[in-house]
């Protein structure tokens, strides 16, 4: 198959709050009070986390088909731990990034806990997204 691109627009309304677009879809992007935002959406790394957490849904059920699992009900939990001082400009040792996230898999199904790890471990390493926060992905900032 060849190669999808996917392309987002992200634009400045005031304050922390952007308004981001994809396809057909619009999102709201705000920080909460206490890092200094409004409070009119999820932040950035929120987003993030449920980027994580939808693609192992897709890709959950995209292998259980493959794997002939029946999943009934499937909930992905996430939380990452980061430190805002980098964010806010304050002198830190500390990454900018999260210093780890958590994903906590709520799965229901007949499936023997054998078969839902070897599921488990089959769409960890196909998520697009996973995979670009465990290995380094170039990005490439252009002023225009």
């Amino acid at each position: 198959m060849n190669d999808f691109t996917f392309e987002s627009i992200v634009e400045w309304k005031g304050g922390f709050t952007s308004i981001g677009k994809a396809r057909n879809f619009t999102i709201t992007i705000d920080e909460p009070p206490e890092l200094g935002g409004e409070d009119k959406g999820p932040n950035p790394v929120e987003y993030l986390l449920m980027a994580l957490g939808g693609c192992s849904v897709i890709i959950g059920q995209v292998v259980a088909k493959e794997l002939g699992i029946k999943i009934h009900a499937l909930k992905v939990k996430l939380s990452g731990t980061l430190n805002p001082d980098k964010f806010l400009g304050k002198p830190t040792n500390e990454r900018a990034g999260f210093k780890e996230i958590a994903v906590e898999l709520e799965v229901r199904s007949d499936a023997p806990e054998e078969k839902l790890e070897e599921w488990k471990r089959i769409f960890e390493e196909r998520c697009p997204v996973g995979d670009n926060l465990r290995n380094p992905t170039p990005v490439k900032i252009v002023l225009k």
